[in-house]
């Protein structure tokens, strides 16, 4: 029986972002969840996302961990790698993968980029404690920068506002009291892989060997590749390599 697979998405998505990365998951015979996180289902209206921590996004996929029939493979994407990485302290998976994963508590970014863009969203005032709107600009420049220019848009319509909380407790861990999203390096027992874009300037490959490095990981870059790794030019090879993976793990 193959195990199940979770896929956890990442900042200002939903599971929508899995649409296409699932398919030879689900064609190899894995059952895929990809599940909205809190606040950013879709439906009419306005997400109510504001306020949400990184806890309730981890406690969300904690639930859907426990309610697989077997151990699950964990699958994270950016923010959702953080969130995958929580999850697993806590709830029991087969297997941990960090698709250019945001850093847990206590890993700093290795460029003078990330560094600016932890301090960035404070040109909105306390937007911690607002929903904070996605900025075409930003996502032409690094999420969805190897998208042609149409599928682009089209990507970038589909994105929803994100939790400015989530966002402070993730880029700006340093300053939570409360070490929101620290990640015991002993906590998770699990085999990891962390999968980075050469070109990736949100999670550099230098800070994705960092986190792989901490949980005791192995670190695949791919050359040419950004940071929309489930959706951009070469997404196939990408989920071919998570598959070629997770066979070992049998």
């Amino acid at each position: 029986m193959t195990a199940p697979i979770v896929m956890v998405h990442g900042a200002f998505c939903a599971g929508w972002a899995f649409d296409h990365f699932r398919l030879p998951f689900e064609a190899a015979g894995h059952r895929v969840i990809a599940p909205d996180l809190p606040g950013h289902e879709s439906g009419p209206g306005r997400p109510m996302v504001a306020g949400r921590s990184m806890s309730d996004y981890a406690r969300a996929v904690r639930r859907v961990i426990d309610e697989q029939p077997g151990l699950p493979i964990l699958i994270g994407h950016s923010m959702g790698g953080l969130v995958a990485q929580m999850a697993a302290t806590r709830s029991p998976v087969a297997g941990l993968i960090l698709l250019a994963p945001s850093c847990p508590w206590g890993v700093s970014g290795s460029t003078a980029e990330e560094a600016i863009s932890a301090v960035s969203l404070y040109a909105l005032g306390p937007y911690w404690a607002l929903p904070v709107d996605p900025d075409y600009a930003s996502a032409e420049r690094y999420l969805f920068d190897r998208l042609g220019r149409a599928e682009r848009r089209e990507t970038f319509a589909r994105l929803t506002p994100e939790s400015g909380r989530a966002l402070w407790e993730t880029l700006n861990w340093w300053l939570d009291p409360f070490a929101t999203t620290h990640v015991g390096a002993s906590t998770i027992r699990v085999p990891v892989l962390a999968i980075a874009g050469e070109l990736d300037a949100i999670h550099p490959p230098a800070t994705v060997r960092s986190i792989s490095s901490r949980l005791g990981g192995e670190t695949l870059v791919f050359p040419g590749m950004s940071h929309w790794l489930v959706g951009e030019p070469g997404w196939e090879r990408v989920a071919d390599a998570c598959l070629e993976w997770i066979a070992l793990l049998k």
